[in-house]
């Protein structure tokens, strides 16, 4: 297809506007002036980037501005296109890229801080669809048709099962182990199998609410227990068991707390698993991000130590692989738990998905896994150096923060109190989303921000954190 414009970009690399930005700004430019008429075809990502001598992914940012904005559309196996009908700019505003549509409109968010998930761009997911369909090209492809376990494939059992034991120090087989749709349903299985009304389960504040949720669904009453930077506070939880005579366990996420990134010094390890032995309290152990570590080697599972006598293990592959990939997993050493699990998972969900299961048991068993979270593990790591240097030169002497030895999240705390809807607020007006500290705080509103940075391109976490430090260094209105 002819695509006569000629390009006419000029990047400024000193700028502080990223790069992305400014061709997007260079080619709304043309279109206001009429020099790109509509229906012009633009040039595709590649060219565009071999012309400029950018990096394709750059071209496609500033093509994901440009759409969303709806200064161009897309044509399935066509191209980009000027679009017919173009956004509506007061003629008195100098041309910018994300411009309101009127007075009381909100701004499309371009740039969304989540917790803390994957870039689905890096995952094996070529890989995964080929091991489906392999599957359905097995002789004894109607066999795997049929009704399964409750608990999950067994050979799929017993892959996790050896992952675990050769990669966490865990001591369990396959019949200590349920697959489950997330672990999200792990949570919900042990929460109603564990509880009943009345009873109550510690929880570490700040935390993760989703599993409050479950645990509060189930009839369990929350007795928060604070966390600083040696993770839980074991006095805290000493307290509570001097006052509750009904503690039935806690949830910690002791690897990368959650939000915080700290991990549970080897002291409070020792302490909690003592604790929980002489009061009979269950260790329900979400290790939510254990695969994305950037040391030496994680730290293991409080399950791994061989004293404790109660507990429960809950993990994921959802990260591992995809996020849209929903395998998680519950492991525990109390069989007659296990027992009410499998019936109560007979009643939601009487069977996991088998197929998918054994598509990713043959990823694991090809090395693809391995060598995927070799890949990834790299691939996060610099993208965590990088946001380290970035939170240096933007937030340095308004916000404290340490650079986590795995996850996918940064802990940023201000050193004066934030108005955190205010800031939420401005940075939306400028397209930039963040989770309010709301979202992770029980009762009390925690001052500090958790930062995913997995999925976010480099431009973008340039100019997230840097309109993030113009926020946080602006005195709060009361």
């Amino acid at each position: 297809m002819l695509r006569p414009w000629k390009l006419e970009i000029q990047i400024n690399y000193g700028s502080e506007k990223a790069i992305y930005l400014q061709i997007a700004d260079a080619i709304i430019a043309d279109i206001q002036s009429g020099r790109l008429k509509k229906g012009t075809a633009l040039p595709g990502s590649r060219i565009l980037a071999r012309e400029l001598n950018l990096n394709r992914n750059t071209i496609v940012e500033a093509f994901n501005v440009l759409l969303s904005e709806e200064w161009i559309i897309s044509k399935e196996r066509r191209g980009t296109f000027v679009a017919d009908i173009l956004p509506v700019i007061n003629k008195n505003d100098k041309p910018q890229v994300f411009q309101g549509r009127g007075e009381n409109s909100t701004p499309r968010l371009r740039i969304k801080f989540d917790d803390g998930s994957p870039d689905s761009k890096i995952a094996p997911v070529s890989e995964l669809a080929r091991a489906y369909r392999q599957i359905f090209n097995r002789k004894a492809k109607w066999q795997m048709m049929g009704y399964a376990n409750e608990f999950g494939n067994i050979e799929f059992r017993k892959a996790i099962s050896q992952m675990l034991n050769h990669q966490r120090g865990m001591q369990i087989n396959e019949e200590q182990l349920c697959i489950t749709r997330g672990s999200q349903m792990a949570m919900f299985l042990a929460a109603h199998c564990l509880f009943k009304n009345g009873d109550h389960v510690m929880v570490e504040n700040p935390g993760y609410k989703p599993a409050w949720k479950a645990f509060e669904n189930s009839g369990a009453r929350l007795l928060p227990v604070n966390i600083d930077t040696e993770g839980l506070v074991i006095d805290d939880v000493k307290k509570h068991l001097k006052k509750h005579a009904n503690i039935k366990a806690i949830y910690t996420t002791p690897h990368h707390q959650y939000p915080t990134t700290v991990t549970l010094s080897l002291q409070r390890r020792m302490e909690l698993i003592r604790l929980s032995n002489e009061y009979g309290f269950t260790i329900i152990e979400d290790d939510y991000d254990n695969e994305f570590h950037f040391g030496y080697r994680p730290v293991l599972p409080l399950c791994s130590y061989p004293e404790l006598k109660n507990y429960i293990y809950i993990g994921t592959m959802s990260k591992v692989v995809a996020p849209a990939l929903r395998i998680g997993y519950l492991a525990s050493n109390d069989y007659e738990l296990l027992k009410g699990i499998k019936s109560l998972r007979k009643i939601i969900d009487i069977q996991g998905d088998s197929i998918m299961e054994q598509a990713v048991l043959q990823l694991i068993k090809d090395g693809t896994i391995k060598r995927h979270l070799k890949k990834a593990t790299l691939y996060y790591k610099s993208k965590r150096d990088l946001v380290a240097h970035l939170l240096e030169k933007y937030l340095d002497g308004i916000a404290n923060y340490t650079i986590p030895d795995g996850g996918l999240a940064f802990w940023i705390v201000p050193r004066e109190p934030v108005n955190w809807k205010q800031v939420s607020s401005q940075l939306e007006n400028k397209g930039i989303k963040i989770l309010l500290p709301e979202t992770y705080s029980y009762h009390k509103v925690v001052n500090g921000l958790r930062l995913g940075y997995a999925y976010l391109s480099g431009e973008q976490l340039e100019e997230g954190i840097c309109e993030l430090s113009i926020c946080l260094g602006q005195k709060p209105s009361s």
